[in-house]
C-alpha cells in the first residue's frame, strides 16, 4: 500500500482503491409495494369506485401495482401499453407503449423500473427503465409468467401457469439463461413438491416464496430453498382455513396476514387473528359496485385501500378502508367453566314500565339498557345506575319484537309485521327513523355484523335474510340461512328466532321449533347443530324452543331455552341451566316463556321474562370464578410473527420470536397471568425493564407450562408503583401464532405493548480485509480491523442492527463522531455478540437529523471475512461511509481518501 503527502492529504493509490470500491458495495432493497398494517378486524366499503373502465385498461385487465409513492401501474392487453396514475390523479399522467403481446403480470421496483410478462408470444420478461425510458429483456421464459416478483436479494420470479412452475433468476447475473426452478415439477399434481397452473405469487423478506395454486385451489408456503411447498390456505390445509376456488393473487400485510384474489369465487378473502373471512366481492358473481367478476390482480396502496383487477368486468376497482376499526357494541364476557348467577333475580323494570309482553332488549358496552315495548311502540333507554328510564324514543312502528344498537347509538328496530314490513334505524345523531330493509314479516332477531350488514331472522318465512347497510339499494335482500319452507335438514329452518353473527361472519341462530342452534359458516347454506339433541355435542342438552343466543369471549354458547323457561351456558363441561329453577313461575328465581337476554360488562344477565311482562337482573357471582379476569378490559390479544423481534431465551441455542408488553396495577395485590393461544406459549415478568441480550437481568419471575395445554400461567404480587414487563414467547424455536394474555387481580391491570413488530428497511454487505484499518479495540485488543458507516434516519424511533457473519462480529454506534485513538469518546451502545451467538445486536433509539456512526469489528485481532448487517425499524435507513480524520503528533490533519 503507497500513500503519497499532498497538502496533508493522504491519497490512497490502486489496489486499496479497488478494495475501498469493494467495500462500498451492498444491498440495500427498499421494498416497492405497500404491505399496511391493519386493525385486528379492518372493514372495507362493500361497494367499490370504479377507478379505470373498459375504455381507458382494455379488455381482461389483470396487471396492477400500487407502489408506496401511490403511484398506480395497469398493463392494458388491448393495446400493449403500461399506464401509469400518479398519486390522485383521475386520468393516466404516462403511457408507456411497448413491444409486448398480452402482459398478464408486472412488478415495480423502488427505483420505478418495470418488469412485464411478455411470455405468451415472445417467451421473455422485459424490463423498463425509468432512467432511460427504454425496454431490455431480463429474462427467458417458456410461457406467459401470471405472477412476476422481485425480491430483496434482486431476483426475479416467474410463475408458469403451463409448466406447472415458478422459476427464478439473479438480476446481479450476467448470463441470461440462468433460471432456477424454486417451485413445481414441470408436471401437474396435488403433492407438496408440485403446482397447478400457478398464477400470483409473494416473496417475504425471508425469502419464503407464496404461490396461489390456482388449479389446487390452495396457497402454498414454500419456505426459502425447500423444494415441498405448505397449504396455508384452502380445503386441504393441515388446520382449517378457507375453502378456496381457483385463487389468482396473494398479498401479505405488515404482520404477514394474507389477502387472496379467489378469482371462482368472485371476491377478496383475508386473514387476520380470528380466521378467514370475506372482505370485498361477497354478494356473488356480477357488475354491481359491490360485486366481482373472475377478479385476477390485487394491489394495497399506502392507506390500506384495496385495487382490485376486476378481470371479466373489465375495469379496475377500488375500495376503501373505513377509517378506525369495527367496535362492537354488546358485552362478551369471559367466564370461567363453573361461573355462576345468583338463584334470585331482582325486578330491573316491571309490567308499568315495558308494557306486555316484552321480547327485545340489548345492553351495550356503556351499560346502557334498551327495551321495546310493544304496547305503546316506545324504546326505553337507561343509562348505567339509572333506576328509571333517562330516555323514551317514540315511534312509528307495531309489535317490535326484537332491536340492535351499534356503537355508534344507532337503534334497528323491527317493524316487519303485515301492516309495515320493514326495519327501521332511529338514528342517535338526527333523532329520527328512516327504513332500512324491506322484510314480508316480522324479524325476531335483529344483528348488525362487523361488515355493516344486517341481518333478520324471519320465523314466520323461515329464513334469514341480510344486505348490506352499505348499499344504495333499499331492496337488496339475500338469504343468509334456510330455504322458506319449514323443515330439519341442514338448509331448512323452522320459526327461526334469535341470531348471532361472530367476527368470523359465522351466523348462530336459534331455530326454536327445532329445538336446536343452527351454525352456519360464513357463506355456507348447510348449518351444523352445535345445541340441542341433534348436535355432536358429547353433553348435547334437550333444548325446547330456543329463542335467544349470544357467544361470550370464549365463544362459549348462552341461549334462552323458552318453554323449558331458563337460560343455559356452555363450556367446557357441556351444557347446564344458570338456575336450579326450570320451572314456569313468577318468583323472583323463576322465569314465564323468556324471549330475549343480554349481558352486561361485569356478566350479569338481563332477561326479557315475557310472560311475567318484566326485566329481570340475575348478577353475575364473581366469587365463582376467583382466579379468572373480568372481560376485556384485562386481557391482551395479539399474535407472535415473522415480523417480531427475537432473543437467544436463557442465552441457548434456540431462537425464539418475542412480544414484550408493559404491565401497570392500579392497586397493590396478587394478580393471576394465564396465556391462552395455538402456541406453546413461555412467560417472562421482569421489573423495569427487559434487556434481550441479557434475559436474566431484572427477572422475576418466569413459567412454560402450567398444565398440558402449553400455556403459561403465574401467581404475581405486585406493587401499585412499580413497572413490569411481561414478555411473552414460545418454548419451541421460531414458533409463530396468536396469543392472548388474560390478568386477573383485584383491579383493572393495564397491559400495553412496548414494541411493535419491525420491518426490516436495510441489508448491507461488506467485508472485512488485511487493508481495512486497524485499532485497539476498547483500547485492550490490538490490530482490529474495522469499517466506520454512518446511518441516516428518516422517522425517529428504536432500531434494531443485528450482524450476520463467521468473524465474531463486534458493533459499537457513536454519536456525532468516532475516534479510533479513543473508542469511548462519544460511544452509545456496544454489543459483542454475547447472548446472540456470536452476532451483535443493537436496539436502540434512533433521532433525525443526528449523526450516528456504526463501527463493525471483530473480537480477536486480525480476522478479516464477510458481513452483513440487518436493520429493523419504523422507516427507510441508509448507510454511507464515514470518512476518519487522522492526526499526526504535530496536529496535522490527515484525511483516508
Amino acid at each position: 500500500m503507497n500513500f503519497s503527502e499532498k497538502k496533508h492529504k493522504l491519497t490512497v493509490s490502486s489496489p486499496l482503491e479497488f478494495f475501498s470500491n469493494v467495500l462500498y458495495i451492498f444491498l440495500v432493497l427498499a421494498l416497492a409495494f405497500n404491505q399496511p398494517k391493519f386493525s385486528a378486524t379492518p372493514i372495507w366499503d362493500s361497494n367499490g369506485i370504479t377507478f379505470a373502465n373498459l375504455s381507458i385498461v382494455g379488455q381482461y385487465p389483470s396487471a396492477i401495482f400500487v407502489n408506496t409513492n401511490n403511484t398506480i401501474y395497469v398493463a392494458n392487453q388491448q393495446d400493449n401499453t403500461i399506464l401509469i396514475w400518479h398519486e390522485e390523479s383521475v386520468n393516466p399522467t404516462k403511457i408507456i407503449h411497448g413491444n409486448f403481446t398480452k402482459p398478464s403480470s408486472l412488478f415495480v421496483t423502488s427505483s420505478g423500473d418495470i418488469y412485464i410478462d411478455d411470455g405468451w408470444k415472445n417467451g421473455r420478461v422485459q424490463k423498463w427503465i425509468v432512467e432511460t425510458d427504454t425496454f431490455i429483456t431480463v429474462m427467458n421464459v417458456s410461457s406467459e409468467c401470471s405472477g412476476l416478483f422481485v425480491d430483496i436479494n434482486n431476483t426475479l420470479y416467474c410463475s408458469m401457469p403451463d409448466h406447472h412452475q415458478v422459476v427464478k433468476r439473479s438480476l446481479n447475473d450476467a448470463a441470461m439463461n440462468s433460471n432456477r426452478v424454486v417451485a413445481g415439477t414441470d408436471i401437474e399434481g396435488s403433492d407438496s413438491n408440485q403446482l397447478d397452473k400457478p398464477r400470483g405469487i409473494f416473496v417475504d423478506v425471508n425469502l419464503d416464496l407464496y404461490v396461489a395454486d390456482w388449479g389446487n385451489d390452495r396457497i402454498q408456503l414454500f419456505q426459502s430453498e425447500e423444494a415441498n411447498g405448505i397449504t396455508i390456505a384452502g380445503s386441504t390445509s393441515l388446520y382449517p382455513t378457507i375453502a378456496l376456488n381457483r385463487p389468482s393473487g396473494i398479498i401479505l400485510d405488515a404482520e404477514k396476514y394474507l389477502f387472496i384474489v379467489d378469482q371462482s369465487n368472485n371476491r377478496i378473502v383475508g386473514s387476520g387473528l380470528n380466521g378467514f373471512r370475506c372482505l370485498v366481492g361477497c354478494y356473488g358473481q356480477g357488475s354491481q359496485s359491490n360485486q366481482l367478476s373472475w377478479p385476477e390482480g390485487l394491489s394495497f396502496d399506502h392507506s390500506g385501500n384495496m385495487f382490485v383487477a376486476d378481470t371479466n368486468n373489465h375495469r379496475i376497482q377500488k375500495f376503501l378502508l373505513m377509517k378506525g376499526s369495527f367496535a362492537v357494541s354488546f358485552n362478551q364476557p369471559m367466564f370461567c367453566s363453573n361461573a355462576g348467577w345468583h338463584e334470585n333475580g331482582s325486578t330491573f323494570a316491571n309490567r308499568s314500565i315495558v308494557g306486555e309482553h316484552p321480547t327485545a332488549i340489548f345492553v351495550d358496552t356503556n351499560n346502557t339498557v334498551y327495551v321495546a315495548n310493544q304496547e305503546n311502540s316506545t324504546i326505553l333507554i337507561w343509562h348505567e345506575e339509572s333506576d328509571n328510564p333517562t330516555k323514551i324514543i317514540h315511534g312509528n312502528f307495531t309489535e317490535p319484537y326484537s332491536l340492535f344498537v351499534t356503537s355508534n347509538g344507532d337503534i334497528y328496530i323491527n317493524d316487519g309485521d303485515y301492516k309495515n314490513g320493514r326495519v327501521q334505524k332511529w338514528s342517535a345523531e338526527t333523532n329520527t327513523f328512516e327504513t332500512v330493509m324491506n322484510v314480508s314479516s316480522s324479524c325476531w332477531g335483529l344483528f348488525v355484523d362487523i361488515n355493516n350488514t344486517l341481518y333478520c331472522s324471519i320465523e314466520h318465512r323461515h329464513q334469514v335474510v341480510k344486505r348490506s347497510l352499505n348499499d344504495p339499494e333499499i331492496n337488496s335482500n339475500r338469504i343468509a340461512a334456510g330455504t322458506g319452507d319449514r323443515g330439519s335438514n341442514p338448509n331448512q329452518l323452522n320459526g327461526p328466532r334469535g341470531i348471532f353473527v361472530d367476527v368470523n361472519l359465522d351466523l348462530y341462530v336459534a331455530d326454536c321449533e327445532n329445538d336446536r342452534v343452527q351454525l352456519f359458516q360464513s357463506g355456507k347454506l348447510n348449518g351444523t347443530p352445535v345445541a340441542g339433541l341433534t348436535s355432536r355435542h358429547p353433553h348435547a342438552y334437550r333444548l325446547r324452543c330456543p329463542s335467544g343466543i349470544i357467544l361470550d369471549a370464549e365463544k362459549h354458547l348462552f341461549i334462552v331455552d323458552q318453554k323449558n323457561h331458563s337460560i343455559v351456558g356452555s363450556g367446557s363441561n357441556g351444557f347446564r341451566p344458570l338456575s336450579k329453577s326450570n320451572k314456569m313461575g313468577s318468583e323472583s328465581n323463576q322465569l314465564s316463556s323468556p324471549s330475549g337476554f343480554s349481558f352486561d360488562r361485569s356478566g350479569n344477565i338481563f332477561v326479557a321474562d315475557t310472560e311475567n311482562h318484566r326485566i329481570q337482573k340475575f348478577n353475575y357471582k364473581k366469587k365463582s370464578c376467583a382466579n379468572i379476569s373480568l372481560p376485556v378490559r384485562n386481557t391482551y390479544s395479539s399474535s407472535l410473527t415473522k415480523k417480531n423481534q427475537m432473543y437467544y431465551r436463557d442465552c441457548q441455542k434456540e431462537i425464539v420470536y418475542y412480544e414484550s408488553i408493559q404491565v401497570k396495577v392500579t392497586e397493590t395485590g396478587y394478580y393471576t397471568f394465564r396465556s391462552s393461544g395455538n402456541i406453546d406459549s413461555y412467560g417472562s415478568i421482569y421489573i423495569n425493564k427487559f434487556n434481550p441480550l441479557n434475559p436474566s437481568e431484572n427477572l422475576l419471575r418466569a413459567a412454560d407450562d402450567s398444565d398440558s395445554d402449553l400455556q403459561f400461567k403465574f401467581d404475581l404480587h405486585l406493587d401499585v408503583d412499580m413497572i413490569y414487563v411481561l414478555v411473552v414467547t414460545t418454548y419451541p424455536s421460531k414458533e409463530t401464532g396468536r396469543f392472548s394474555i388474560d390478568v386477573s387481580g383485584k383491579t383493572k391491570v393495564i397491559l400495553e405493548c412496548l414494541y411493535t413488530p419491525l420491518n426490516i428497511q436495510l441489508i448491507y454487505s461488506s467485508k472485512l480485509i488485511d487493508n481495512s484499518p486497524t485499532f485497539y479495540r476498547d483500547c485492550q485488543v490490538p490490530q482490529c480491523h474495522y469499517e466506520t458507516l454512518q446511518i441516516h434516519v428518516n422517522t425517529t424511533g428504536l432500531y434494531v442492527l443485528s450482524s450476520e457473519s463467521n468473524i465474531n462480529a463486534y458493533g459499537y454506534i457513536y454519536k456525532n463522531d468516532f475516534n479510533p485513538l479513543n473508542p469511548s469518546e462519544n460511544l452509545l451502545l456496544s454489543h459483542g455478540g454475547e447472548c446472540n451467538v456470536g452476532q451483535f445486536k443493537l436496539i436502540i433509539d434512533l433521532e433525525i437529523n443526528t449523526r450516528y456512526i456504526l463501527v463493525v469489528t471483530t473480537h480477536e485481532s486480525k480476522i478479516t471475512g464477510n458481513f452483513s448487517i440487518s436493520i429493523f425499524g419504523p422507516n427507510n435507513v441508509s448507510l454511507s461511509r464515514f470518512s476518519k480524520y487522522l492526526y499526526d503528533l504535530f496536529d496535522n490533519k490527515y484525511i483516508m481518501a
